[in-house]
């Protein structure tokens, strides 16, 4: 089935994503439509946001529209939206339809034993959409998602004890399923040896993130020239010295505005930017929103926070 794609006569919204849990940067609920209409709407509103989305079909059959094709999902079928990628849905059989979907900032899940890997989900040169034929290809792959997703939202809603670790532990889990199944090498890693030799830079890097950051000092640090590293550290992180130092900054600056009762002026000096108006800027590129409105968020003041059952439709 061929669907036209023109984003002029529909309605786009950009959502923005509530984290049920500041420490997982995730959103996972289940969507329900017992309605008998079925078919595609006179108007089909496209949206998107800047989280990764897993959508698991649970029961029944729902057609989804991306920017590059429109597929039929059913019972046990997964699909993977990356980051900022246009999407829409609609309910394609009378029978009722459920599916559970999985928002979350999988950068925030990285930490310094999974770091080589960072790059390879970063969507620096492809949207991870790509990675959906891994679940047309491989159905061993495709059920263990499911039954991943399926596990997170449990979890998200028993809320027992330890629930973070499961999910954390979840979510590494679809990381590492995307990795091991991706026969096509779509996610290019780098060797164990390239992120060895780079490894006093990294550690630089978390030292100093409150002070001064010079590539000078880090090419002194692993004896290369600076036009040596600054190419082999984009070859192998996937992106630059710059680009990383920056990133950086901004996950402890969202650490900080979780955890400590500090001005926007105090965290920018303690992650080594000392302008206000330049932290700003950086912060906003890569959150979408200001300091003041992440932690506002993050704490529960806005609404939407909490616990999600169900959301009909």
């Amino acid at each position: 089935m061929t669907i036209a794609m023109d984003t002029r006569h529909d309605p786009v919204r950009e959502e923005l994503v509530i984290y049920q849990n500041p420490s997982l940067f995730l959103k996972v609920w289940e969507v329900q439509s017992d309605k008998a209409t079925v078919g595609i709407p006179e108007v089909w509103p496209w949206h998107y946001h800047k989280e990764v989305e897993f959508l698991a079909i649970t029961e029944g059959r729902a057609g989804i529209q991306t920017k590059d094709d429109y597929r039929l999902q059913d019972y046990g079928d997964v699909m993977l939206f990356g980051s900022s990628q246009l999407h829409r849905i609609h309910k394609a059989l009378p029978s009722p339809l459920r599916f559970i979907v999985l928002q979350v900032d999988l950068l925030q899940h990285f930490d310094q034993s999974s770091l080589p890997y960072l790059h390879c989900f970063s969507e620096l040169t492809q949207p991870l959409s790509k990675l959906n034929y891994i679940f047309r290809e491989h159905p061993e792959g495709r059920e263990e998602a499911f039954s991943l997703v399926k596990d997170i939202y449990r979890e998200s809603q028993e809320r027992k004890r330890g629930y973070e670790l499961a999910i954390g532990a979840a979510i590494k889990r679809l990381l590492l399923l995307l990795l091991r199944y991706d026969s096509r090498m779509m996610l290019q890693g780098d060797t164990e040896l390239e992120v060895v030799r780079l490894r006093p830079a990294l550690d630089y890097v978390e030292r100093n993130l409150g002070g001064k950051i010079t590539v000078e000092e880090v090419c002194g640090l692993l004896n290369l020239s600076y036009a040596y590293f600054i190419r082999y550290f984009r070859t192998t992180m996937g992106l630059s010295f710059i680009e990383f130092v920056n990133y950086k900054r901004v996950k402890k600056a969202e650490r900080l505005l979780v955890t400590r009762d500090l001005s926007i002026t105090e965290i920018a000096c303690e992650v080594g930017i000392p302008s206000s108006a330049q932290f700003y800027k950086l912060f906003k590129r890569h959150n979408h929103c200001s300091p003041g409105e992440f932690k506002a968020r993050m704490s529960g003041k806005t609404v939407g926070s909490g616990s999600i059952k169900s959301k009909t439709i």
